[in-house]
């Protein structure tokens, strides 16, 4: 009963702190809350930026031409040996005369081919393999796989032709730059964001110390712990960062319902307002317990550093 009464009386303490600052506890809220509507936007930003990159993803494959006269049995246990690979999403068999549709369907529009291809006596396309790894960094491994004497080159037993994926290395190897390159990006903002705030709030609750170091004096002097003393102040700072999460979630509202129609339109299937819709509960959860947590913790490494500054002091 006397643990519950003292959480009581400290988040109480702890809240009329909050409220007693005023001015300095609405800059406060203001500067948090545009730190974490700035982390919010970096969310939403890496969330299309991860859409439109596994699109891209999607469409990234390499794939395998056979000769002419290869036997269909040796092109389907080649697919099968290349499906059993870990690195290995998908394998998609395409016959030469599926070929021969798909490539009269691409120039309909051009008579001048067409014609030229009822010419030929025989269909001039030969089968094919569109493989799709499941990492862009993995299709090299599934390349040099395939590279065998057996199957490729001037072999009598070679059944393949070509492998498209050294013609497109280098769009395959930038894409998956870009794919690291941007998930690093958005850890180090991250970082840099949470360290600016708990800078912002630990010198915002240095100034609360200093104002009410009187009442700390009196508190220790009566026998208060050091954690009777630290409570207040851990409430408020998370009450800081509460608050500037609820503040930075209402704000970016307008944000994505502003942002929604032309973010569809460029990026295609990604739409802002959609995505905030849809991930209000993260949101809310990433920025708000953040915001409380990032507060808390600068709060308590504040009141601890005077505490020790005091004591040394004493000594």
């Amino acid at each position: 009963m006397n643990t519950w009464t003292n959480i009581k009386r400290i988040s109480r303490t702890g809240f009329i702190g909050f409220l007693r600052n005023g001015f300095i506890s609405l800059a406060t809220v203001l500067i948090m809350a545009t730190m974490l509507f700035v982390m919010g936007t970096l969310m939403t930003m890496n969330a299309a930026l991860s859409s439109t990159l596994t699109q891209l993803q999607n469409k990234v494959d390499i794939n395998v031409y056979f000769v002419q006269d290869a036997p269909e049995k040796d092109i389907l246990a080649l697919k099968d040996s290349i499906s059993q690979l870990p690195e290995v999403a998908s394998v998609e068999y395409i016959s030469s005369d599926k070929a021969l549709e798909q490539f009269k369907e691409r120039h309909k529009n051009d008579q001048i081919t067409l014609q030229s291809l009822e010419e030929l006596d025989k269909n001039p396309l030969g089968a094919s393999l569109a493989v799709r790894a499941k990492q862009t960094s993995q299709y090299e491994g599934i390349a040099k796989f395939l590279d065998k004497e057996d199957v490729v080159g001037g072999s009598k037993n070679a059944i393949i032709k070509n492998i498209n994926y050294y013609q497109n290395k280098s769009a395959i190897d930038k894409l998956t730059q870009i794919i690291s390159a941007s998930r690093s990006f958005g850890l180090l903002s991250t970082i840099f964001l949470a360290v600016i705030s708990i800078l912002i709030v630990f010198t915002t609750i240095r100034l609360a110390i200093y104002t009410t170091k009187d009442e700390i004096g009196v508190m220790q002097l009566v026998g208060a712990s050091d954690w009777y003393v630290q409570g207040p102040f851990i409430i408020e700072g998370a009450l800081y960062g509460f608050a500037g999460g609820i503040v930075s979630l209402i704000a970016l509202y307008p944000f994505a319902l502003w942002l929604g129609a032309p973010s569809q339109a460029l990026l295609g299937s990604f739409n802002v307002y959609t995505y905030y819709v849809s991930h209000i509960g993260l949101l809310f959860f990433v920025l708000v317990g953040a915001g409380s947590f990032l507060g808390a913790i600068a709060s308590l490494a504040a009141v601890r550093r005077y505490l020790r500054y005091k004591v040394a002091k004493q000594v």
